[in-house]
């Protein structure tokens, strides 16, 4: 259940109501908005319900709303102003502001994800996306360079004024990740690695969980009350397609799921449509129809020669296309009410 507290709710009683909420057995989540606080109850405990719906009448206490969805902390119902999610440096995501994370599948070089981190910043992106430990279908496909690409990633992205957001797949990878990277990323494959889920609650990070290839919003909105649960509440949702009988794409991009998403929960939702689509050609439609739908955000991989690339390489937008999608994305933003960043001029080399 949810408990809003009245405007004028004083601290003595927030604190009484937290008090036995944990005294009935329950854990008490407390949300503070624009205007009032909520507090989320979760717990299985049927023994003091009673005691527990008797907080109705509690000095500072305006009203309980019983949550028949499965997910709490999740829940709109939580924070019904939605959430904005700092994500460092100023950036902030959830708010007017759509942001763009851009980069490669998976750091193959300085020289690589120098170069296209310097282009996607001029573009207008906030986020250098890459990968340093790779899921891959084929145990001999190239698998990432690991706390190498880690820390290539964050010195490129420095260089540029970029945040970093990699994918972490595994406990024991989240403390060598937290120097170099500002998102963590749970891929598709993971999102109900519940030990995964767990141990990122611990932390305070952000934490950009992507949709199961064959999951539900009910079950994307789960595996995230995994996270809030244990105290971090710094979640994105990433819509980034699922499988369905066509073949035509690699997935079947749910663009409907955006604002689905958006009606249900208080988190920031972001955009991929590049493993939405897993084609060059269809990712500038996708990411249109993302900004228009209400993201706020999107997830583009990006490539100077995606030919050679060694992941994904045929979902990569070049440099320049997807300097043409941003430009696109600002035409929209302003239609519902949003923003995206402007591009940035060229450096001006001495002379």
């Amino acid at each position: 259940m949810i408990i809003n507290m009245a405007v004028n709710a004083t601290e003595e009683q927030i604190d009484h109501v937290v008090k036995r909420i944990q005294e009935c057995g329950f854990q008490a989540h407390l949300s503070r908005g624009e205007e009032r606080a909520v507090i989320g109850v979760v717990g299985k405990s049927e023994k003091h319900r009673g005691e527990l719906e008797a907080l109705q009448a509690a000095p500072g206490v305006e009203e309980i709303i019983r949550i028949t969805h499965p997910f709490k902390l999740a829940s709109r119902n939580f924070r019904p102003e939605g959430s904005v999610i700092e994500l460092g440096k100023g950036v902030t995501i959830g708010g007017t502001e759509i942001v763009a994370a851009a980069g490669p599948c998976a750091v193959e070089s300085a020289a690589q994800i120098g170069e296209i981190a310097e282009k996607v910043a001029r573009a207008g992106a906030k986020l250098l996306r890459g990968g340093a430990f790779k899921p891959r279908s084929s145990p001999y496909s190239f698998q990432g360079l690991g706390g190498e690409g880690l820390k290539l990633m964050r010195a490129a992205a420095d260089d540029n004024g970029l945040l970093v957001v990699s994918e972490v797949m595994d406990p024991s990878q989240i403390d060598v990740m937290l120097p170099y990277v500002d998102v963590l990323q749970v891929g598709a494959r993971n999102m109900q690695n519940y030990y995964l889920l767990r141990a990122l609650g611990e932390i305070q990070k952000p934490v950009l969980l992507k949709r199961g290839m064959s999951a539900t919003i009910e079950e994307l909105l789960l595996s995230a009350e995994y996270i809030m649960a244990g105290g971090n509440y710094n979640v994105i949702l990433c819509e980034r397609g699922i499988r369905t009988f066509d073949t035509y794409m690699r997935n079947t991009m749910d663009i409907a799921a955006i604002p689905v998403i958006k009606q249900l929960s208080h988190l920031p939702v972001v955009a991929d449509p590049s493993h939405g689509t897993g084609r060059r050609d269809k990712v500038g439609a996708m990411a249109r129809a993302a900004v228009a739908a209400g993201a706020d955000g999107l997830l583009i991989e990006v490539h100077q020669d995606p030919e050679r690339a060694l992941s994904d390489g045929a979902q990569s937008l070049y440099p320049d296309q997807f300097a043409q999608l941003m430009a696109e994305a600002r035409m929209i933003a302003p239609a519902v009410g949003r923003r995206i960043a402007e591009e940035k001029a060229h450096k001006r080399v001495a002379v």
